[in-house]
């Protein structure tokens, strides 16, 4: 059985901290918006805009449990939206989209990524972060948990695929139902999508059909897991064990996968937030080629939400927390690992706070979802002056793409669509 994990909900509680990786002080960032709510995943339009999804602040309409059945329950409103980034400014161009979140709006589930295809179509994906069941019966028809196409000159959009009731439907991993789709990548008539709360990587047909399971991941098992002290103030009281259990000594923890970028080499990337008790240089990332089974790709990481690549071959990874997220510093990272594996950090703290995705643009730069865990103060920031200082690899290992052919790629390498989410990554 899965265990039961605050991390469904994980963009919502996470808070970061220092992670041992030394700060970047030659970066440097302009705020070229302000003032969103819980700002999620971004990317280029075809109209060179950036566009940037807010998962609202939830409402005071019907209410789901949280999946740990522990804690304040999310509540519906229809407070998500798309804002498109004029002059300094987010100005929202299609409202009204499903939100749920707790009572102050924080911990909200909604409107998370957005791509576009070749021709410029947008295609948005939308979290709900809880039980499938609850979805239908508590809350009535609603877009939460699916992949929608909106319509910007209507304020409207129509349905994709439901990838929550998939869950609800086929449970590819076998463990508790759970549902929260996080990240998603556009790959020709494909649209590619891992689900946070599933633990699996999906494929679905841009016209809805097709809807299947590419990959599953596993449970990692933590050894001798540090936790919150007893008493612990938590919106998951059952996540921390009482003055009188023994901890664990070996903890098993959902995966938690958070984003999917292509690779240079064709196959699939994905980043790991892990579950509770998000253990610091636990997270890993992944390589699905394919026949769909999942090799770790790199790891000593803690806390991923975010992967990009950009045309030499560079990957870039977001970490939304330095260190567990419940010890509370806001401070998160963003990491470059170079095609011979070579690792160094771009930024790390520095105003850098749970960061939730990541884009490049065509100029070359950078932009990132900046506090995209709280209402009324999520910003999109253009990171500038990205020299990186760099780091020793992970002696757990980054299993370099010089492994699958380093030759290959400096021969072929190609430009991937924009994680077309602006976040592009996220």
């Amino acid at each position: 059985m899965k265990p039961k994990q605050v991390t469904i909900t994980f963009i919502t509680f996470c808070i970061a901290v220092f992670s041992g990786m030394k700060a970047a002080s030659a970066a440097s960032f302009s705020v070229i918006a302000d003032g969103l709510d819980n700002a999620r995943g971004l990317s280029f339009g075809s109209d060179g805009s950036l566009y940037v999804t807010e998962a609202g602040t939830g409402g005071n309409g019907a209410c789901v449990p949280p999946v740990s059945g522990q804690g304040d329950s999310l509540c519906y409103g229809a407070t998500g939206a798309i804002s498109r980034i004029e002059n300094g400014t987010a100005k929202r161009i299609v409202t009204g989209l499903p939100s749920i979140a707790l009572p102050d709006g924080t911990g909200a589930a909604g409107v998370r990524d957005i791509q576009f295809d070749a021709a410029g179509k947008p295609y948005v994906l939308v979290g709900y972060a809880a039980n499938p069941a609850d979805r239908d019966r508590n809350l009535g028809k609603t877009d939460l948990g699916k992949i929608i196409a909106p319509n910007f000159n209507t304020n409207s959009w129509t349905t994709i695929a439901d990838l929550a009731n998939y869950e609800l439907a086929n449970n590819p991993d076998g463990g508790d139902v759970n549902s929260n789709p996080l990240g998603f990548f556009i790959d020709g008539n494909n649209l590619v999508a891992v689900d946070a709360g599933a633990n699996d990587l999906l494929s679905v047909k841009t016209v809805g059909s097709g809807l299947r399971t590419l990959a599953t991941f596993p449970q990692d098992i933590l050894s001798n897991p540090v936790f919150p002290p007893s008493g612990t103030p938590s919106n998951e009281p059952g996540q921390v064990p009482t003055p009188t259990e023994a901890p664990p000594s070996n903890l098993p923890i959902q995966s938690v996968p958070s984003s999917v970028v292509k690779g240079p080499d064709g196959a699939y990337y994905v980043s790991q937030f892990t579950g509770f008790p998000f253990p610091e240089g636990g997270a890993k990332i992944y390589r699905v080629g394919a026949d769909g089974k999942p090799t770790v790709y790199a790891d000593g990481f803690t806390q991923l939400t975010d992967l990009e690549f950009d045309s030499a071959g560079n990957l870039y990874a977001l970490q939304y927390a330095n260190q567990s997220a419940w010890k509370g510093n806001l401070e998160g990272s963003l990491i470059k690992i170079a095609a011979d594996g070579t690792r160094s950090t771009i930024l790390s703290g520095n105003g850098l706070e749970s960061p939730s995705a990541l884009t490049i643009g065509s100029d070359g730069a950078l932009y990132v979802t900046n506090r995209g865990d709280r209402p009324g103060q999520g910003q999109v920031i253009r990171i500038e002056n990205t020299k990186s200082v760099p780091e020793p690899n992970s002696t757990l290992g980054v299993l370099m793409l010089g492994a699958l052919g380093v030759g290959w790629l400096q021969k072929n390498r190609v430009t991937k669509q924009l994680k077309n989410q602006a976040v592009a990554h996220r």
